[in-house]
């Protein structure tokens, strides 16, 4: 009972501090880019200890009210707290199933939340100053981590109950945190055994593998491990190759771009292979333009709208949690 007082007490002190803030900006003592006064005379004249005065502080960096700035100390950078949460969002890149996961995140939040989006675009210097200059300016951090290094340090700085990762289970971080992942192994594991009886009439199955995907290793396994259970015989390269393309083999790709399943229809027609019958194609992550294509591409695709309203949810209603994103086959045409 005591501590849940005691706890209470400094909770209404951090609180009073903020609202004095707050009345200061208000009433244009405080002005915009106005230093704040010293921790110490925050201290003195609230008869706090410095990690409650810290307490409000960060509450307010928080909300983008104030900013630090390196041994200068604290300035009002805005006049309000309009939504009630700041959202710290790094990604690697953008492209079209960020997009769609942005786009729902704003919808849900717009009305509650500011979302500033970073790009690490796998660089790992750009990747921790991000992070660790920004640790006491939000209320949550969603950063999709996806590079060649452990990245498990510099995202165990960020607070666990702020800390929701996406897309991809960065392993050994310490705390209770929200992850929304995807499961590259069993994704593909269960895609192929999905489209199984399709796969019947190819020989071959040939999983195209770009040098720079950073999840390759995990598609590999899965991949492997269908082809083992199943008695297919299977190549793994790095390109589409005009040596070998014959009928009877059947790709799955999940290029960057969409480059190789260009090349690949472009071979088929060189080669007068019927594409669906001849030659077969799975490709990864569903777009507009695969639906249309070479009357329609099979595709293997995460549902990042999902995995949007689940961080939604976990920053709606405080929830911590660990899930698979749901993953889908859309069967058309070129299986």
């Amino acid at each position: 009972m005591n501590e849940n007082r005691d706890s209470s007490q400094q909770r209404m002190k951090y609180l009073q501090l903020v609202n004095h803030i707050l009345q200061l900006i208000e009433a244009d003592e405080l002005q915009l880019n106005d230093r704040l006064p010293s921790l110490k005379q925050f201290e003195q004249q609230f008869g706090m200890s410095k990690e409650t005065v810290l307490k409000g502080l960060n509450f307010l960096l928080e909300k983008g009210i104030i900013e630090s700035v390196y041994r200068k100390g604290y300035y009002v950078r805005k006049k309000s707290i309009d939504h009630s949460f700041r959202i710290f969002l790094l990604l690697d890149k953008m492209n079209i199933m960020r997009d769609k996961f942005y786009h729902t995140l704003f919808d849900s939040l717009k009305d509650s939340a500011d979302i500033d989006v970073y790009f690490h675009h796998h660089n790992f210097k750009v990747f921790e100053k991000l992070i660790l200059e920004n640790l006491h300016s939000y209320t949550h951090f969603i950063v999709a981590p996806y590079l060649k290094e452990d990245v498990s340090e510099v995202l165990d700085q960020i607070p666990a109950n702020k800390r929701i990762i996406i897309d991809f289970d960065q392993p050994h971080l310490s705390g209770t945190y929200s992850s929304i992942y995807q499961d590259f192994k069993s994704d593909i594991y269960d895609a192929l055994s999905h489209v199984a009886v399709r796969l019947k009439k190819y020989k071959q199955l040939i999983l195209i593998v770009p040098n720079e995907a950073f999840h390759a290793n995990l598609v590999i396994e899965g991949f492997l491990q269908f082809c083992q259970k199943h008695h297919y015989n299977y190549i793994i390269q790095h390109e589409i190759l005009a040596t070998g393309f014959k009928k009877g083999n059947v790709y799955i790709t999940f290029s960057r771009y969409d480059t190789d399943d260009v090349a690949l229809i472009k071979l088929a027609r060189k080669k007068k292979l019927r594409l669906g019958e001849d030659i077969g194609l799975i490709s990864y992550n569903d777009t507009d333009v695969k639906e249309i294509l070479e009357g329609g591409i099979t595709v293997i695709s995460s549902d990042f709208e999902a995995m949007a309203e689940t961080v939604v949810d976990v920053i709606q209603d405080k929830q911590t949690i660990r899930k698979r994103n749901p993953t889908k086959v859309i069967l058309r045409h070129s299986l």
